[in-house]
């Protein structure tokens, strides 16, 4: 006959051994439900704003005008400015040149 604590070891052992498998058989099942194949697949839509294509043209387009216009009147700007500077250089060195007087040596 057997002793009550071999007994006890080989209930210990069946016991260890039923838990390994319990825990192969989860690992298992998370396992295939990790790489299940059958996972819900969403297909995504771009947003679409509510305003028509010719409004999103026309917006466009009034962009555009309004640059042309910013840069036409910074280049009338511009060429102002620049023309007061030359004319004003001109102006100076031409005094220099000619209405200023020379000092003379005694």
């Amino acid at each position: 006959m057997t002793s009550e604590s071999d007994r006890q070891k080989e209930l210990e052992l069946r016991e260890r051994i039923l838990r390994e498998r319990e825990v192969e058989l989860r690992l298992r099942e998370m396992e295939t439900n990790i790489h299940a194949t059958d996972a819900a697949f969403h297909q995504t839509v771009k947003h679409q704003p509510d305003q028509k294509p010719w409004m999103k043209k026309l917006i466009l387009g009034g962009k555009l005008f309004a640059f042309a216009v910013v840069t036409l009147v910074a280049v009338r700007i511009a060429s102002v400015l620049a023309g007061f500077i030359i004319v004003g250089a001109l102006g100076w060195m031409s005094y220099k040149l000619f209405l200023e007087s020379k000092k003379t040596n005694p």
